[in-house]
């Protein structure tokens, strides 16, 4: 085979905004190094395949659809929407945008209902990435009055005879998921890239959770952040623990213990360091610490 083109790599990765997009993802998202490894790796195989396409170089089209498991918090719906802009600059999706849906927005609740619901979804979908969290109740083998099992002879149609058009990625829980696919191999089958999602650690939850306060000016104080770190530690022994997700919303309420503290302490003189800094009793006033 006899290749006389030429083309300067560097050239067309610059055309593209991948490098801002991989950047970002790795400032945003703490943690997570096999994720933001695997990315970055679908990156570089969807650029090379494009430079392929460019050079005359025959070559399969790369499966594009994907699976995201882990649990709620991790950054799924993060890295799927830096995924759809990936996809949209090397030109494997037209419009680049992602529509996040659930079962509620496939599955009607009476026959007939399903086709167009899902029908609908698609429509919304096309150009972009369709994101179906909690993709296993769609599910439903020991109800057989449950339409679920139509939404899904749907995707599996558009999966495969519309893949230019669509990228579907389906997101749950590793487990659950898992069981999803052996009940649905037409589903594992069309699906090229399985990624699975690490809890984040309780310094990487620490960081994030810093970060959320820059993002609203507040800060911890010294013990403040003593405090939390040990607020981390034992929420996470508990059930329904989200990662980000619940760190986020333990930062929400210690924020509302600090405006009633300094409320109900109206008479002083506030300065910028008493709006500004949470004190270890917002975290302790937890009922974790009872």
């Amino acid at each position: 085979m006899s290749i006389t083109n030429a083309i300067n790599l560097q050239e067309e990765y610059n055309k593209t905004e991948i490098a801002k997009i991989l950047h970002l993802l790795e400032e945003e998202l703490v943690g997570l190094v096999p994720v933001k490894t695997r990315i970055r790796e679908i990156a570089a195989l969807l650029l090379i395949d494009k430079v392929r396409k460019n050079l005359g170089i025959a070559a399969g089209s790369p499966g594009l659809h994907m699976s995201f498991t882990g649990s709620p918090g991790t950054g799924k719906t993060t890295v799927g929407l830096k995924m759809a802009d990936i996809l949209y600059q090397l030109g494997y999706i037209q419009k680049g945008h992602l529509l996040t849906v659930t079962r509620d927005d496939l599955v009607g609740q009476y026959i007939g209902h399903t086709a167009p619901k899902t029908k609908e979804v698609l429509k919304k979908a096309m150009g972009g990435v369709l994101f179906i969290d909690e993709a296993y109740y769609l599910y439903k083998p020991d109800n057989e009055r449950d339409y679920g099992s139509e939404a899904i002879e749907i995707l599996l149609q558009v999966m495969e005879n519309q893949r230019e058009d669509l990228v579907v990625i389906l997101a749950g829980y590793k487990e659950p998921m898992d069981k999803f696919y052996e009940s649905n191999p037409g589903l594992s089958s069309r699906i090229a890239n399985h990624i699975d999602f690490p809890d984040y650690t309780t310094p990487e939850l620490l960081v994030i959770s810093k970060m959320m306060l820059e993002d609203q000016q507040y800060q911890f104080t010294p013990d403040a952040e003593i405090a939390f770190t040990n607020y981390i530690e034992k929420r996470r022994q508990q059930p329904l623990f989200a990662n980000a997700r619940s760190v986020k919303n333990a930062l929400d309420r210690a924020r509302m213990r600090q405006a009633n503290r300094i409320f109900d302490s109206r008479g002083q003189i506030l300065t910028k360091r008493e709006l500004v800094n949470l004190e270890a009793q917002d975290i302790l006033q937890s009922t974790i610490f009872d």
